[in-house]
């Protein structure tokens, strides 16, 4: 068992290749889990995401800018995400009152429900990592934080 197993490599130049591939193969999984937990609610994670994000500023409304600078995935297109959220029901739209050229994004009454739905199942996100202890899983937050110090653009 290990990354070399996994994508059937047996060498790798250092263990700063080894790490750098075992991440990014990591990440896929760990996105493929969130993405079938998500997809038992019809969202994708990214909807998932925004919809935290906006319950997490509730009963301020943000912008798809302000969004977009709290999002996890900094690529995606946050207006598409946001109004798929708008025609499901999840979020609302309203032109902002200090500045009518910009739009307020709030979490809707059933976006919220949704979340608290979500919540009560935490523990299937939670799982993704259950082969590690609480305190490896804070090694772990700890050394990937580690490798942003400084490097953050």
């Amino acid at each position: 068992m290990g990354i070399g197993n996994d994508i059937s490599q047996s060498s790798f130049n250092n263990e700063y290749q080894k790490a750098s591939i075992n991440l990014l193969y990591t990440y896929g999984w760990v996105m493929e889990q969130i993405k079938n937990f998500c997809a038992s609610e019809d969202i994708t994670p990214q909807q998932f995401n925004i919809l935290r994000i906006l319950r997490g500023s509730y009963p301020q409304p943000l912008s798809t800018l302000q969004i977009r600078e709290r999002m996890l995935d900094k690529m995606s297109d946050t207006s598409r995400i946001v109004d798929r959220l708008v025609i499901k029901g999840l979020a609302k739209k309203a032109t902002c009152r200090e500045d009518k050229r910009l739009v307020d994004i709030l979490i809707s009454e059933r976006g919220r429900r949704l979340l608290e739905k979500m919540d009560e199942r935490q523990d299937e996100i939670d799982n993704i990592l259950s082969n590690l202890t609480q305190k490896e899983a804070g090694l772990l937050s700890d050394l990937l934080d580690k490798i942003r110090v400084n490097r953050q653009s």
